[in-house]
């Protein structure tokens, strides 16, 4: 007879044991009520991609009053406690941080990036999505594919949410909020597509 995973006790971990993971492990890890998830990138073109959006972020901030952190910043989520660990974030002006049982986590970010992975992609379309267009600050989020060219980039103008999708390596995004743009072919360098 085979088990399956629900027949199985489920651990429900408080937020005290969410934080003594956190500053002991090498790894970046996202508490969803009661269950904790592991959220590093786990293949080439994750981490390829990543570094490369952080990489041009970071140009596009030149000379000006800004910093574009890689996933090892944690974002303040106060709709979906404690906070998330994204792939690249970006904050003009002075970064503010707050301390949460020992972690220092961003507060004022203006820009958040995700990249997809097929464990977390409905979070981060979906609930993760919900909690940082929550935050004040934020302007932009961008969801990212690793399995083929796609961006989908929310912005906030004003007081309502617009979304564009980019499925063309000669695409440009327009990062209103930094006043800057990306290229998808940038974003996508070094990434093969079967």
């Amino acid at each position: 007879m085979a088990a399956h995973l629900k027949d199985f006790p489920h651990h429900h971990y408080t937020l005290e044991e969410y934080f003594a993971l956190e500053r002991v492990g090498e790894a970046r890890y996202e508490y969803w009520d009661g269950d904790i998830l592991c959220v590093n990138g786990t293949t080439k073109s994750h981490y390829i991609i990543s570094e490369n959006l952080r990489t041009k972020l970071a140009q596009a901030l030149q000379g000006r009053n800004g910093r574009a952190f890689s996933g090892g910043v944690p974002i303040q989520t106060p709709s979906l406690p404690p906070y998330r660990h994204p792939e690249v974030s970006v904050v003009c002006g002075k970064p503010v941080f707050v301390n949460l049982s020992g972690i220092d986590v961003l507060t004022n970010p203006i820009i958040i990036v995700e990249v997809l992975s097929p464990g977390t992609e409905h979070l981060d379309k979906e609930e993760k999505r919900i909690a940082y267009q929550k935050i004040p600050s934020v302007k932009e989020y961008l969801i990212v594919a690793q399995d083929a060219p796609h961006i989908t980039q929310y912005r906030r103008p004003g007081r309502r949410w617009m979304r564009q999708d980019f499925g063309d390596l000669k695409a440009a995004l327009e990062l209103t909020s930094i006043n800057g743009q990306v290229l998808t072919s940038d974003i996508y360098a070094g990434i093969t597509f079967k």
